[in-house]
C-alpha cells in the first residue's frame, strides 16, 4: 500500500517521557516525525428506514380530493430499498454467490437481514427490469450495425436437461439468450438473421444457414488442433507445425495493417501467404492419404478443414481492417455461464432462470464492457436510470 495525502484523522503518538532523564515531554518541540497509516472499514451500520406518507387532500375550492404520487421505487407497505437490491443482486448475479451465502454476507457486510427467499427472487427482478426497459433491443440493434460480431454457445444443465446459452457479442457489447442448439434457436437472438456482416465463431455447423454474413473460423481454436496433432506425433506431422507458424505470421500482418490504417493487405504479400497455405494444406493431407491410423485420420480431417474453408480460415488476413483472428472475445464473454452453473450445483433449477441468467449477464457484461462497475450498473438498474 501506498501512503495517502489526506488521511481521514491523524493521531499523534509522542513520547510520554524522556528516556534519558525521565524528564515531561508535553510541551517539548517536535523535531521530527514518521508517518504510517491503516486503512480500514467501519462495521456495518443499522438500516435506516424511511417512511412515505402518501396523504389525500380536500380541495377547498371544489372539494376534489387528491392523493400524492410516491416514488418509483416505494410499491409495497413495506419493502427494501434499491440500494439493498442492487447489493444483493452483486451478490447473487455480479460474483455468482450462491443464495444462502449472499443471505448471510448482505447480513455481515451491509447489516440488514433478508430472508433466503427474497434473495433467490432478486436475478429475476433484476431480469424484469433489464427486460421491461428495453436494454436488449437496444443492444441487438446495435449489434446488428457492426462490422463483425463473435458467436458462440455453450451448453447449461436446466430443469433436468441441456440447454444453450447463445452469445453474440463485440468489444463493447454483449447479448446472450437460450434454447436449444439448432438454428431456430440461435436466430431466436435477433441479432444474426439478415445480419451482412462477419461472424468470428468456431467450427460448429449450426451457423451455416447464416448466408448473408461472411464467416471468419477462429484462429484460436485452429491452433490449438494444430498443436494438438503435432504433439502427437511431431515425426509425421511437420505441416501442422509450420501451418500454426504461417497462421501467427498471417495474424501479425494482418495486426500491422491494421495499425497502420490499410484495409487490405499488399497484394503479393496476401498472394504469398496463400500459395504457402494451399501447399502445406496439400502436404497435410498427402503425408497421412494412405496410412490407417487414427492420427492419420484425424491430420486428413483436419487438412481438409483447411483446404475446404479457405475463406473462413484467412478471413482475418482479406480482412485486416476487422480484429477477428480468435473469438476469444465470445469466449471470456460467455465464461460466467459456467462459473454460474458451477457455484449453483451444477445446473439451473428452472428454463426460467436460465433466461433470467442470461438477461442480467448480458447487461452486466456489456456495463462492465464500458468501465462501469457492476454495483453501479445495478443501482441504475434499480433506481430506473438503466
Amino acid at each position: 500500500m501506498r501512503l495517502v495525502y489526506d488521511p481521514d484523522e491523524i493521531i499523534a503518538c509522542p513520547p510520554a517521557a524522556c528516556c534519558g532523564c525521565g524528564a515531561d515531554l508535553a510541551f517539548a518541540p517536535v523535531t521530527a516525525q514518521r508517518r504510517h497509516q491503516v486503512t480500514d472499514i467501519a462495521p456495518a451500520p443499522a438500516p435506516r428506514t424511511t417512511e412515505y406518507l402518501a396523504q389525500a387532500r380536500e380541495c377547498p375550492g371544489c372539494g376534489t380530493v387528491g392523493t400524492g404520487e410516491l416514488p418509483a421505487h416505494v410499491r409495497a407497505r413495506a419493502s427494501y430499498g434499491p440500494e439493498t437490491c442492487a447489493q444483493a443482486a452483486n451478490l447473487v448475479s455480479g460474483h455468482h454467490i450462491p443464495v444462502y451465502r449472499s443471505t448471510q454476507l448482505l447480513c455481515q457486510l451491509a447489516g440488514i437481514q433478508v430472508s433466503t427467499g427474497w434473495m433467490a427472487g432478486i436475478r429475476g427482478r433484476a431480469a424484469a427490469l433489464v427486460e421491461s426497459s428495453g436494454f436488449m433491443e437496444h443492444i441487438r440493434a446495435l449489434l446488428r450495425t457492426a462490422p463483425a460480431v463473435h458467436a458462440d454457445e455453450t451448453p447449461a444443465r436446466a430443469a433436468g436437461g441441456t440447454r444453450y446459452v447463445h452469445l453474440a457479442c463485440t468489444r463493447y457489447l454483449t447479448c446472450l439468450h437460450t434454447g436449444d442448439r439448432s438454428a431456430a434457436a440461435i436466430d431466436a437472438g435477433g441479432v444474426l438473421p439478415g445480419y451482412d456482416g462477419v461472424i468470428v465463431r468456431d467450427g460448429y455447423i449450426g451457423y451455416e444457414h447464416l448466408t448473408s454474413a461472411l464467416h471468419a473460423w477462429c484462429g484460436a481454436h485452429l491452433l490449438r488442433d494444430l498443436k494438438d496433432l503435432y504433439d502427437f506425433e511431431p515425426a509425421r506431422q511437420t505441416w501442422a507445425s509450420q501451418m500454426a507458424g504461417l497462421l501467427i505470421e498471417a495474424r501479425d500482418t494482418a495486426a500491422g495493417a491494421r495499425a497502420a490504417g490499410q484495409a487490405t493487405l499488399d497484394a503479393a504479400e496476401l498472394d504469398d501467404l496463400v500459395t504457402r497455405y494451399r501447399a502445406l494444406a496439400a502436404d497435410g493431407l498427402t503425408a497421412s492419404l494412405y496410412r490407417r491410423t487414427a492420427t492419420a485420420a484425424d491430420a486428413r480431417r483436419l487438412a481438409r478443414r483447411f483446404r475446404d474453408y479457405e475463406d473462413m480460415i484467412l478471413r482475418f488476413a482479406t480482412r485486416p481492417d476487422l480484429d477477428i483472428f480468435s473469438s476469444n472475445e465470445a469466449e471470456r464473454t460467455i465464461r460466467p455461464a459456467k462459473v454460474q452453473q458451477r457455484s449453483s450445483g451444477g445446473c439451473w433449477r428452472t428454463l426460467q432462470g436460465l433466461a433470467e441468467f442470461a438477461l442480467v449477464q448480458s447487461y452486466l457484461s456489456t456495463a462492465a464492457k464500458w468501465g462501469i462497475s457492476k454495483l453501479d450498473a445495478l443501482r441504475g438498474l434499480f433506481t430506473g436510470q438503466a
